[in-house]
């Protein structure tokens, strides 16, 4: 069974996005959106096709809320807080003076 193409170890081609001539073999086809373009770019200037561009292509299910919660169990510790009482504690603060200007 022959081929119907001649074979590409030779062929020079050009870059579809910048113009420059390389291998045809190194050219790469530029696919946007999961769909082929028919354009050839070269290593350079070819970019892999972005998840982002897919986004509404898919059903996503992704709820938030929770049926029927139930409230933690206080016995747990990982429930509750692990609180170590301090007996001296001593704090200072200062109030400054802000001015706001609106025109």
């Amino acid at each position: 069974m022959s081929n119907r193409f001649a074979s590409a170890r030779k062929a020079i081609a050009e870059c579809d996005v910048c113009g420059f001539r390389y291998r045809l073999r190194e050219l790469r086809n530029l696919i946007v959106k999961g769909r082929d373009t028919n354009l050839k770019a070269c290593p350079e200037c070819w970019d892999s096709d972005h998840p982002q561009l897919k986004l509404g292509m898919y059903p996503v299910n992704d709820p938030q809320a929770i049926r029927d919660p139930r409230p933690d169990f206080a016995g747990y510790a990982q429930s509750r807080a692990q609180i170590i009482p301090v007996t001296q504690l001593v704090s200072t603060g200062f109030v400054g003076r802000v001015t706001v200007t609106t025109e």
